[in-house]
């Protein structure tokens, strides 16, 4: 039985991606960026890395859908109903700045 092999060069070029991509992970701090800009660029680089590694190196870029919906969907679900606190959280801080002064 003969197994596939992906070639060396798509690995390569994962890795100088994931190395650019740290790198700019690293500037986010030299910057000194502060606030939502600083978070939202950490978070944004931080999943594009774990997606690229889920994706090339644990093979999940050539599963069948059904096995990549199955992994993937819980994550993105979890991500939504943290979105969903957050704002809630906005909302219940602002309610009671009004009502309990």
């Amino acid at each position: 039985m003969e197994q596939q092999q992906h070639p060396i060069g798509l690995y390569l070029k994962v890795w100088l991606l994931l190395f650019v991509l740290s790198a700019l992970s690293y500037m986010v701090d030299l910057f000194h960026l502060h606030g939502y800009l600083r978070w939202t660029l950490i978070l944004l680089l931080m999943m594009a890395k774990a997606g690229l590694i889920v994706a090339v190196f644990m093979h999940l870029r050539w599963e069948r859908a059904a096995l990549m919906y199955a992994i993937l969907a819980p994550p993105a679900c979890l991500l939504v109903l943290a979105w969903l606190m957050w704002m809630e959280s906005d909302y219940t801080f602002l309610t009671r700045m009004e009502y309990f002064r």
